[in-house]
């Protein structure tokens, strides 16, 4: 399919697969797309600046970057970058068109439906979007596409307005005439306010005059606030709504003086905020921020779970902020129409950007059209990179599932790197403007969305899973039984049932068969720190005493690792270390047992402040202790080794001291926690046809220990 992108300055239109629908999601055949003005112009002029002058204009992604040079090395950081500038990026959030498919847990809507979609997100401009059921309402009946495609742009202005609370007979400002000023100005008309509009443009205050605006003011007439006292008797008008967008300071200081006392005024647009209290102390005025399309946005138990607020508590969500613009707009009390300058194919939307690039004569509201509608089996959802070259001989043919920041910064450099072993054969993606561009950096022969495709490729030997972790035990099973070898990022299951149905394919198999490899990611295990440590334990005489400690840092509670698509971080991060211990005891566990904080305040969670003790069947005994309490300017990890008169320690996987014994440690210029040792294992494992390099045992152990410890987490 066909999807518009952001790419160094310049809208690029490009063949992408198409995606899939999900639980809670729609799929829509997208007729028209309405382009933002403003928040897209802005975009595309940012990714036209150098990198040093978009460091300027955003010091805290400098600061991410210069942190990832210091613990993954120049190279590697110099990728991720690379790959992020060349991959382009998703525009559009206001898109209409007709249901292609429902996902599961969605009953209100039916394929067929005619639809508008909100969500920068997800309401791209591309022929098939995937769209959650909150930010997808119905089309009125007799409403076209082209009109209901504003939808977005609708809502914004609506919650605006709400957020004013105008009642009928009063007087109210829109500074600033674009779009959402036009759309603001009618909707106060129909809310029986007397509307007074300012803006640089005279044609945009025609436009909203013929449209229904009472009064127009344009700054060469005179001073605009001594107009607004004129026309109100003395008094001021008794709201403003800013929906300009300028950087300077006066709109918002113009704004104020323009009001009554006791008045209000709302901000749409974006504007410069330093303030100035004369401006509005005396007065007594109130000050609304207006947040996008109403209650709802940037909640994500909202916007993706589909969770929503009670109509008894919150009448008016994004959701329905957007269906009733719709209803404005189909009884004509809305007219969106004459706003549109012009609508091009999305094959044009490069001339149509450029088009917006123009100085005084900007348009107010252009469209994209979209050819007519596929069906679901017409979809493609493989896109071949021709620019791929085919596997060598001795090379391993793997696909990666999941191509988000840890595989583009990770395993797909390593990947690369171990050329003479791997061949990158596919990239998929559950978005495929992400897996078209991580296919087109990693040179892999093709983009995909759909996992099936990949294991029905016989020229796929291998899957490397770094999907969300809800989503691991059952591609791992899927993997194992099209016979693919599987790498698995941690954790291997997240739940009992998962752990033993993955455990159940292999003492189903016959003796006599070839089993596919498997492999967790628990890469720590293959650090040369580790690997040291091992080797200088070989010949113990006794036990060991094992203690971690993991200052794993402040996570807040509504990211998604510690939801249900991420387990926590026990499950998804300290089960780590459970194999570690395993590892180096090369031991069955006999006994768990935890010990969980029970925090004083809400900000804190007991399920990533614990201490954990582990009991070995040789008598070892290994702690670790998992916090988010601590700072993250100390170091994150430590592990003290205790056995036999020695004691190791590993510092952050960077230095491993060794006392009691002349042996030598490690260290190493970066942090090496084993992830490209772990590739270089794996590879020899299947070429060679010699042993995992770790037992099935071992990758059940360290996931039973985590649900262990989960339980017991659980009745804190």
């Amino acid at each position: 399919m066909k999807q518009v992108l952001i790419r160094q300055g310049q809208a690029v239109v490009e063949e992408i697969p198409a995606p899939q629908v999900e639980p809670g999601t729609v799929l829509v055949q997208v007729d028209h797309s309405c382009i933002s003005i403003g928040t897209e112009m802005s975009g595309i002029k940012m990714t036209s600046l150098p990198l040093w002058k978009r460091a300027l204009k955003q010091p805290e992604n400098v600061k991410k970057v210069v942190e990832m040079a210091v613990s993954q090395g120049v190279s590697r950081t110099a990728s991720v970058v690379q790959g992020r500038l060349s991959s382009g990026q998703a525009t559009g959030y206001s898109a209409a068109g007709t249901v292609l498919e429902v996902g599961e847990g969605i009953s209100d809507l039916q394929p067929g439906d005619r639809v508008a979609c909100a969500g920068a997100q997800c309401a791209h401009h591309a022929e098939i979007i995937r769209v959650p059921r909150n930010l997808t309402v119905p089309i009125p009946d007799h409403l076209d596409f082209a009109a209901a495609s504003t939808v977005t742009l609708g809502a914004i202005a609506l919650q605006g307005i709400r957020r004013a609370q105008p009642t009928l007979g009063e007087t109210f400002v829109v500074l600033g005439l674009g779009i959402l000023g036009q759309l603001t100005a009618q909707m106060l008309k129909a809310n029986g306010c007397k509307v007074i509009g300012t803006d640089l443009d005279r044609k945009r205050i025609d436009i909203a005059q013929k449209l229904g605006m009472d009064i127009g003011i344009h700054p060469d007439e005179g001073n605009n606030i001594e107009q607004v006292m004129r026309l109100t008797e003395g008094l001021g008008a008794d709201g403003v709504i800013i929906t300009a967008a300028t950087p300077s300071d006066e709109v918002i200081s113009t704004a104020f003086r323009m009001c009554r006392k006791k008045g209000r005024v709302v901000l749409v647009g974006d504007v410069g905020l330093n303030l100035n209290r004369a401006d509005f102390y005396q007065k007594e005025l109130d000050f609304f921020i207006s947040t996008s399309y109403g209650p709802g946005r940037y909640d994500n138990h909202y916007e993706e779970q589909g969770l929503d607020y009670p109509v008894a508590y919150v009448r008016w969500t994004e959701n329905r902020n957007m269906a009733e613009y719709l209803r404005l707009v189909a009884q004509s009390q809305v007219q969106v129409t004459p706003l549109i300058s012009a609508t091009y194919p999305v094959e044009q939307a490069t001339i149509a950007y450029e088009a917006l690039k123009g100085g005084e004569q900007r348009p107010l509201m252009v469209l994209l059209s979209y050819p007519p509608s596929l069906s679901n089996a017409q979809l493609q959802r493989v896109v071949p990179n021709p620019t791929a070259q085919p596997a060598g001989s001795n090379q391993i043919r793997i696909a990666v599932v999941g191509a988000g920041g840890f595989a583009k910064g990770m395993h797909l450099p390593n990947l690369q790197a171990l050329s003479a072993s791997y061949h990158i054969q596919a990239i998929m993606s559950r978005t495929g403007h992400n897996a078209t561009g991580t296919a087109r950096q990693f040179s892999a022969n093709y983009a995909t969305t759909d996992y099936q495709k990949v294991l029905s490729d016989p020229e796929v030997d291998a899957v490397l899973i770094t999907t969300r972790h809800h989503l691991h035990a059952s591609m791992v099973v899927e993997a194992l039984k099209a016979g693919k070898h599987v790498l698995v990022e941690k954790p291997l299951a997240l739940t009992a049932q998962e752990l033993s149905e993955i455990a159940g394919f292999y003492s189903a198999l016959p003796a006599s068969s070839a089993a596919p490899s498997l492999l967790t990611g628990f890469n720590r295990r293959f650090s040369p720190h580790a690997r040291r440590i091992h080797e200088l334990i070989q010949n113990r005489s006794n036990p060991l005493i094992l203690n971690y400690r993991m200052n794993a840092g402040y996570i807040p509670l509504d990211h998604w690792v510690h939801s249900e698509e991420g387990g926590g971080r026990n499950l998804g991060e300290a089960c780590h270390i459970y194999d570690l211990f395993t590892y180096l005891t090369n031991s069955t566990v006999v006994e768990v047992k935890t010990q969980a904080i029970t925090p004083s305040t809400g900000y804190y969670s007991c399920r990533d402040n614990f201490v954990t003790m582990m009991t070995f069947a040789d008598g070892s005994v290994a702690t670790l202790t998992y916090t988010a309490l601590g700072s993250k300017d100390y170091p994150k990890e430590q592990l003290e080794a205790f056995v036999d008169g020695k004691v190791l320690v590993l510092n952050d996987y960077k230095h491993l001291t060794v006392s009691g014994t002349k042996a030598k440690g490690v260290e190493t210029k970066v942090v090496d926690k084993g992830h490209k040792a772990q590739l270089v294992a794996f590879a020899q494992a299947i070429q060679q046809g010699s042993d995992w390099p770790i037992p099935l045992w071992q990758q059940v152990q360290a996931t039973e220990v985590a649900l262990r410890v989960e339980a017991e987490l659980t009745q804190v």
